[in-house]
């Protein structure tokens, strides 16, 4: 009796790139979008309070809303005309010339049911990108935003190609958040307060000291002062 010969495990699918996919996806392009998502994030842990109740919670609510903040206001200045927002919500989605685009923070390796859900925008928005619905049925992209456990500061960024229910990563590409090594050979330096988008961020707080009021505040200040004071003459 003759037996078939066992089959053979499938062979893994050939990793891809950004660009493979659409070809506004070029490197420097993610690199930008990638830098002002952590700089968020770094602004974010810059301002944590943990004295006053801030926690991950709190601190992963304001680098959201941060980056969101970050990306539309470079969106609008037009210095990356390829740059636009599509979906201004809680939903923040937004666009790469005509691919749209989503960030969570998490592990690349592990998105959520949450993470993979796709908005009727977003979807339509991207078969148009990829001219064809067939491609772009249950794909997504998006940048997952890994973070230390110990400060919650950026781990690194990593641009995915998702699809299906269960997430397959058909790209899982690194987002090179360091500055390239200089010719003095000194090494490849951490990326800090780049101003991607004109704004360097806040300056961390210091414990003890209340941070400054600003210029509205401080004539407010003045004028209930005066006021004290004439009424105590």
């Amino acid at each position: 009796m003759n037996q078939s010969p066992p089959e053979s495990p499938a062979a893994p699918l050939p990793a891809r790139l950004p660009w493979d996919f659409h070809r506004a996806l070029q490197p420097e392009r993610l690199r930008v979008c990638a830098r002002l998502i952590a700089n968020a994030r770094r602004d974010a842990v810059a301002l944590a309070r943990s004295e006053l109740g801030d926690d991950a919670w709190s601190v992963g609510c304001r680098a959201y809303a941060f980056a969101r903040q970050r990306l539309k206001r470079v969106a609008e200045a037009g210095t990356h005309p390829w740059l636009r927002v599509l979906d201004e919500s809680h939903h923040f989605v937004f666009l790469i010339e005509q691919v749209p685009i989503r960030f969570y923070r998490g592990q690349a390796d592990d998105p959520t049911t949450r993470t993979l859900r796709r908005q009727e925008e977003e979807a339509r928005q991207l078969a148009l990108a990829l001219g064809d619905s067939g491609v772009a049925e249950g794909l997504v992209f998006r940048f997952a935003v890994e973070t230390n456990e110990a400060k919650g500061g950026v781990a690194r960024v990593v641009f995915l190609a998702l699809r299906g229910e269960e997430g397959q990563a058909e790209c899982a590409w690194p987002v090179p958040l360091e500055i390239e090594q200089h010719a003095s050979g000194q090494g490849p330096v951490q990326l800090r307060l780049i101003a991607d988008d004109g704004y360097q961020g806040p300056e961390a707080p210091q414990a003890g000291v209340a941070p400054a009021p600003a210029p509205g505040e401080r004539r407010r200040n003045r004028g209930g002062t005066r006021a004290r004071a004439r009424r105590q003459a």
